[in-house]
């Protein structure tokens, strides 16, 4: 590996999923602004809308995740059109 192109200030920090309120501690170098307490140690918070825990692939769980309504913004926009050859 080269030397000088990898961060040196990796650290513990809890990683939240939104989706299902799951937190688990992983090393990583993103900054953060929040902080969670587990355990009686303070570590940096990042949340995440969906993460393995929820991901479809790996729970084996069909599940929807329309967080910003995109399924509704295509309905609207395109789910009400005719096809080419019919009239109105």
């Amino acid at each position: 590996m080269k030397k000088g192109i990898h961060p040196e200030n990796y650290r513990e920090v809890a990683v939240k999923d939104m989706s299902n309120e799951e937190v688990f501690i992983t090393r990583s170098t993103v900054e953060t602004k929040e902080t969670i307490d587990i355990d009686g140690v303070t570590y940096p918070l990042l949340k995440v809308e969906i993460s393995s825990s929820s991901h479809p692939f790996y729970t084996g769980k069909a599940k929807l995740v329309d967080t910003a309504g995109r399924v509704d913004k295509f309905m609207s926009r395109y789910g009400n059109r005719k096809k080419a050859g019919e009239k109105k």
